[in-house]
């Protein structure tokens, strides 16, 4: 298989049989909470969070992360004093060791021999032939004040000894939809081939495994600015362009035109050989070739994270 064929498979997300399995697993551990009657007077939101929710997994990586997130008790914090008037203290039963006492009860009751307790923070239920593995995390409503008064839902984790850490799946999610959606898809298809690239890295013995997070190919490519491929490192703003969207104050794409045998410099290094092919749409520029010289100009739609070539 030739390295452009490999890094468009790369760039899909998990099969429908792998998806159907993921569905499968967050049902099933929802059932299993649902149906803990200590847990019936606890009011909880079950819902798939990390590279599942955000259809950013591939096969190697598709354990399932599931949070059970608890609304009997708000935790907050504020950027500076005042920020925020508290009401009374919670003086209720559901405690961070009560919740994963009660978690864990009602997984082994469900999964009876699968369920692994040991580690810090998730619980985690091993795969079968119908389900993935899937790591079930106990938590909190938590919020963050800001000095202007604005604020932050997100979700606070407790550890076994007590220290915690907080999450903000649901901006996460929100973040990753709009960046998606602004560079055409192609951000997310990038994360799943980061992800795919660490993982044949180690396969082939190039790179070690290494424990950390699989969310870090996710951060590193939100973090690249859907300008990128917007301009050079020398180029002031486009020339010969126009907005794709929002008229003549948008600024998230633009249409440029130049001849054929005479292309911006900043393209330079995408330049491959002297022969026209017609690229899929959403292709990147670094797998496809220029037109040859001498042929007509042509118009060039450039995203936020990579460029688009069409006739």
């Amino acid at each position: 298989m030739s390295l452009e064929s490999t890094l468009s498979d790369w760039t899909g997300p998990s099969s429908d049989t792998e998806q159907d399995r993921q569905a499968r697993t967050e049902r099933m551990v929802r059932e299993a909470v649902r149906n803990h009657v200590p847990l019936a007077s606890c009011r909880l939101t079950i819902y798939a969070k990390g590279s599942y929710a955000n259809n950013t997994n591939v096969r190697t990586d598709s354990d399932v992360d599931i949070a059970v997130q608890c609304h009997e008790a708000q935790y907050w914090e504020e950027a500076t004093p005042g920020a925020h008037t508290p009401g009374a203290a919670y003086a209720g039963i559901w405690t961070p060791a009560k919740l994963r006492a009660e978690m864990g009860a009602s997984l082994r009751s469900y999964f009876p021999g699968q369920v692994d307790d040991s580690g810090s923070t998730a619980i985690g239920v091993r795969s079968s032939s119908a389900r993935l593995d899937a790591d079930v995390v106990p938590c909190f409503d938590y919020r963050y004040y800001f000095a202007s008064g604005a604020s932050r839902e997100g979700t606070r984790v407790f550890r076994k000894n007590g220290s915690h850490f907080e999450n903000f799946p649901a901006q996460q999610l929100a973040n990753g939809t709009r960046k998606n959606t602004r560079t055409y898809t192609i951000y997310k298809k990038s994360v799943r081939v980061l992800k795919r690239l660490e993982n044949a890295m180690v396969a082939n013995g190039i790179h070690r495994a290494c424990r950390h997070s699989s969310l870090n190919p996710w951060c590193t490519t939100a973090w690249t600015p859907s300008s990128v491929g917007l301009r050079g490192p020398t180029e002031g703003a486009l020339t010969n362009s126009v907005p794709q969207h929002g008229g003549a104050a948008g600024t998230d794409t633009r249409w440029i035109s130049f001849p054929a045998s005479d292309p911006p410099s900043w393209l330079a290094p995408f330049h491959l050989e002297e022969t026209y092919m017609q690229p899929p749409r959403q292709s990147t520029a670094s797998s496809r070739h220029w037109p040859a010289k001498g042929t007509s100009g042509w118009t060039t739609l450039v995203t936020g994270a990579a460029p688009r070539f069409l006739r």
